[in-house]
C-alpha cells in the first residue's frame, strides 16, 4: 500500500518582500517609462546589399526590421547609446530564439552567475551494512542539464554515505512545477524532435536517446550506441549499408521500440530499438536523436543503469513512479547540479530550447515559490525590466525561449536591452555566451569569407550573434566589434513565409556594420 503525503509551502519572508515589490513596481510603471530610453528616429537609408538581397529573395521591405545602436563604454558607470540604424525598429514582431537573451540577461542579474540547481534526494528508509532500505525520493527543481556525467557524480556521493546496495524503489516528485508547464504541446506536431522538449522539473537528459550510427573502418559493419546508458535496453541491428548520398541518411532508415518480456525475470521489461532499412557509406557517421520514452521510464533505466556502472547493486530493479516526497521522510542527499554560467552557453551558443524554458521558470521558482508557472516568471522578468528602466508594452512572453508563434518584442526594445546588459555586472559573462561568427555555436558557419579580410589587423573585428529561425521567421540579436573598434548593438528580424532564405541578408548587414557602415561620421 502506498501513501502520498502533500507538503505545505509556506512562503519565506524573503518572497513576501520579493512580492511587495513587484506589485509597487507596477504602480511606479508610469515613472519608470518616462525615463525609459525613447524610441529613435528611423534612419530609413538601408545598406544597398541588404536591400538587394531581400529584393532577390522576395523578401518586402514591410517584413524586415533592424535596429542598431553605437555603445559608447569610456565610462562603465554612464554607459550612453547612439542612434546608428533604424528600420521599422518599433514594430512588435516575432523575435524566434533571441528571446532567449531577454531570459538568460535577466536570470544571470536575478540568481547570480553561480547560481546552481538542487536535486534533493530523501528516503523513508535506512541505510544498514551498506544496504539501504527504503524507497529512495528524487525531488526536481528544474536543473536543465542533468546529463549521464551529473548523474555518475550523483552515484558517487550516493556511494559516500556508505551505500553499495539499494532495496527499494525510485519515486520522482515533480511539484516543483506546475502540471500546465510540463505539457507536450508543440507548434508543429514533431513532439519526438528533440528541439521540442517539455519542460520538466526532473528533465533527464534532455528526454532524448541519442543513437551514434557509424561505418566500421575497411569494414561493411554498421556500428550502433545510444546515449544515455539506460538498464535492460538493448539495440537490435538490422541497417545494411547503401550508395546514396548522406545528405538524405534518413531516408531509408527505419525505427521502433518495444519492450522485450521473454528476457524479465524481475522489474521492468527490457527494451528493443530496432533499426531495419539501409544506411550510406558515404556518410562515416550521424546522430538520431529521438524523445520516444515517456519520462519516468526514461529516469528509472537512467539511474539505475547509473548506479551500476558506478558499481552498486540492486535487490530488484525499481519500477519508478510519481509520487511527492512524504513528510515522514529523510534527507538523503542534496546534490548540485550546473552553474549558471556554464549553462548559458548552451542557451545560447546552440539554441537550447529546453534549457531556456527551465531557466525562465527557474526565475519565478526561485523568487515566488512553487509550483514554477509561466505567468509568475513573467512577473518577476517584467518587473526587473522596469528597475532597469526598460519599457516594452508590446513584449509578449510565452515560454521564454522564443519557441512560440506568439511571443513578440520590437527590434528597438531588443537592442535597448543588449546595450542595459553591457552595464550590468554579469556583462561579460554574457557577451561569452553568445555564439562567434565563423568559429563556434550556430554562427560557426556564417561570415568566414567576409572575417577573412581582416585577418591582417591585429585587433581583428568581431560578431558575437544570437540566431533565431522559425518557420516564417529569421532574426539575429548580439553586438558587433567594427573593424574601427566600435562596439554596435544590433537586432533584425524578418517575419515573413520566405524568411528562411533571410540569412544572406542578415550577414550582408552584419558585414556592413563590420566596415562601420558607408558613412560612419554622418551616422553617428
Amino acid at each position: 500500500m502506498k501513501f502520498k503525503f502533500k507538503i505545505k509551502i509556506t512562503k519565506s519572508k524573503d518572497c513576501i518582500h520579493y512580492l511587495l515589490a513587484i506589485i509597487l513596481s507596477f504602480f511606479l510603471s508610469n515613472s519608470f517609462a518616462e525615463k525609459a530610453i525613447k524610441p529613435v528616429a528611423e534612419k530609413t537609408v538601408l545598406p544597398k546589399s541588404v536591400i538587394v538581397s531581400l529584393e532577390k529573395n522576395k523578401i518586402p521591405l514591410d517584413s524586415f526590421s533592424v535596429s542598431i545602436l553605437r555603445i559608447n563604454e569610456k565610462n562603465k558607470n554612464s554607459i550612453q547609446s547612439l542612434p546608428y540604424l533604424s528600420w521599422r525598429a518599433n514594430e512588435a514582431m516575432n523575435p524566434a530564439s533571441t528571446m532567449k537573451l531577454l531570459t538568460t540577461i535577466s536570470a544571470l542579474d536575478l540568481l547570480g552567475p553561480q547560481y546552481q540547481w538542487r536535486t534533493n534526494l530523501f528516503t523513508d528508509g535506512v541505510i544498514d551494512k551498506g544496504v539501504l532500505k527504503g524507497n529512495i525520493y528524487l525531488q526536481g527543481t528544474g536543473d536543465p542539464k542533468l546529463v549521464p556525467e551529473e548523474f555518475e557524480r550523483l552515484m558517487k556521493q550516493l556511494q559516500g554515505l556508505g551505500i553499495q546496495k539499494i532495496d527499494g524503489n525510485l519515486i520522482f516528485d515533480r511539484s516543483a512545477y506546475a502540471a500546465s508547464v510540463m505539457g507536450t504541446n508543440t507548434i508543429d506536431g514533431e513532439s519526438n524532435r528533440s528541439y521540442n522538449v517539455a519542460p520538466d522539473a526532473l528533465l533527464y537528459s534532455f528526454k532524448t536517446l541519442s543513437f551514434q550510427i557509424s561505418k566500421a573502418k575497411q569494414t561493411d559493419y554498421i556500428d550502433i550506441s545510444v546515449t544515455p546508458a539506460l538498464a535492460g535496453f538493448r539495440i537490435q541491428n538490422d541497417l545494411s549499408l547503401n550508395n546514396q548520398p548522406c545528405d538524405a541518411w534518413k531516408k531509408n532508415l527505419n525505427f521502433d521500440i518495444f519492450p522485450d518480456f521473454s528476457q524479465t525475470k524481475s522489474g521492468p521489461p527490457s527494451l528493443v530499438a530496432k533499426f531495419s532499412g539501409s544506411f550510406p557509406a558515404s556518410c562515416g557517421s550521424a546522430t538520431y536523436n529521438l524523445v520516444t520514452l515517456d519520462p519516468d521510464t526514461l529516469l528509472t533505466k537512467g539511474f539505475t543503469a547509473a548506479w551500476e556502472l558506478a558499481g552498486g547493486t540492486w535487490i530488484k530493479q525499481p519500477t519508478g513512479t510519481d509520487g511527492l516526497v512524504p513528510i515522514s521522510a529523510r534527507p538523503l542527499l542534496n546534490f548540485n547540479g550546473s552553474q549558471l554560467d556554464n549553462d548559458i552557453q548552451d542557451i545560447n551558443k546552440f539554441s537550447n530550447n529546453v534549457m531556456a524554458r527551465q531557466l525562465f521558470l527557474t526565475i519565478g521558482l526561485e523568487k515566488i515559490g512553487k509550483p514554477a508557472s509561466i505567468s509568475n516568471s513573467e512577473i518577476v522578468v517584467k518587473a526587473w525590466l522596469k528597475e532597469q528602466k526598460l519599457d516594452f508594452p508590446e513584449l509578449i512572453i510565452e515560454n521564454g525561449s522564443g519557441l512560440s508563434r506568439n511571443e513578440s518584442i520590437s527590434a528597438q526594445h531588443l537592442t535597448e536591452l543588449l546595450v542595459a546588459a553591457r552595464k550590468l555586472p554579469t556583462s561579460d559573462i554574457f557577451f561569452n555566451s553568445l555564439p562567434i561568427a565563423g568559429a563556434d555555436g550556430t554562427m560557426k558557419n556564417r561570415l568566414i569569407t567576409q572575417l577573412r579580410k581582416f585577418l591582417h589587423i591585429r585587433k581583428k573585428p568581431e560578431v558575437r550573434m544570437k540566431t533565431g529561425s522559425l518557420a516564417d521567421v529569421k532574426s539575429i540579436s548580439g553586438y558587433v566589434i567594427s573593424k574601427s573598434g566600435n562596439l554596435y548593438a544590433v537586432t533584425s528580424f524578418i517575419n515573413h513565409p520566405n524568411a528562411w532564405k533571410g540569412n544572406e541578408a542578415h550577414d550582408q548587414l552584419l558585414a556592413w556594420l563590420l566596415e562601420d557602415g558607408p558613412e560612419p561620421k554622418q551616422a553617428r
